[in-house]
């Protein structure tokens, strides 16, 4: 596994390398901060990564907001212990370099305890789909995702995304788009307005998402709401129980939430549910 995590890093250093950086770049400010690069990753990248993705889904945590959305999720916590390549890529020092190029910003990681960092997104089951939404930051600084296409066996399910600036979201033209294998989306989440079509009888696709931020601290208020927005809209209650030792959730009173108050906690999520504060991911 180590020589797999060696040779990525190497592929990762060719295949920016080899890449047409002006071209890319000057197609990421004029489309708004957005650039969708077909077949970008190689295969000698993404095949090991499509391992991960079959050793994962006994991790997946289904999850339905009504209006919105409806899928599978993966977190950031099952990666680490479960996904070297997957976590490799996100860590990239060759990507992230790339990337801090493209987008002009000096991009972090973002802290151990967030579920999204690195997160798998699995569209099994008929109609699963995501709705218009933005990636909002609740960090203080911007907040950057990168979407890697894995699986793309549908002709309904595609990313939607109004791509374009300087007019009204309502009047930019919708652009669907195919996530094939090694296929890589950038956006600065804050920009894009984006959803996810139905998916239908028969198909599948699933989609890594690599988060970077460029500040990553975050305020109490937005903290405790986004962990409950993880927890009961993408990852599963029980995600809260595995976050690293000393970043618990705090309550206003410096106090450790029990799983039972976390429980009682899900009367929050209703209020926001259909809300732009509960819009974040792919």
């Amino acid at each position: 596994m180590t020589s797999l995590v060696v040779g990525l890093e190497e592929e990762l250093a060719e295949t920016v390398t080899r890449a047409d950086r002006r071209t890319i770049q000057r197609a990421y400010w004029q489309q708004n901060e957005f650039i969708h690069l077909e077949h970008f990753l190689p295969p000698s990248v993404f095949d090991p990564l499509l391992t991960e993705v079959e050793v994962l889904e006994s991790d997946i945590n289904r999850n339905y907001v009504p209006g919105h959305k409806q899928g599978g999720s993966v977190s950031f916590y099952s990666i680490r212990e479960k996904a070297p390549v997957m976590l490799a890529l996100y860590r990239s020092s060759a990507l992230r370099a790339f990337l801090d190029w493209l987008t002009d910003a000096e991009l972090k990681l973002c802290p151990e305890d967030d579920p999204h960092a690195c997160a798998l997104y699995y569209y099994t089951r008929p109609g699963d789909h995501i709705g218009y939404h933005y990636d909002t930051s609740y960090y203080k600084g911007a907040r950057y995702t990168v979407l890697i296409g894995l699986v793309e066996r549908s002709e309904h399910c595609r990313l939607v995304a109004r791509v374009g600036k300087d007019e009204a979201v309502v009047n930019l033209p919708e652009t669907h788009l195919r996530m094939d294998a090694g296929t890589m989306v950038v956006f600065n989440g804050d920009t894009l307005w984006h959803a996810v079509t139905p998916l239908g009888e028969g198909e599948r696709r699933v989609v890594l998402t690599l988060q970077y931020v460029t500040d990553q601290r975050m305020g109490p208020v937005k903290k405790l709401f986004s962990n409950m927005k993880d927890a009961f809209a993408y990852f599963g209650p029980a995600a809260l129980m595995r976050r690293p030792k000393g970043r618990q959730v705090i309550d206003a009173a410096g106090t450790t939430l029990s799983g039972a108050m976390v429980n009682q906690m899900t009367m929050l999520f209703p209020i926001g549910a259909g809300g732009g504060s509960l819009n974040r991911d792919s």
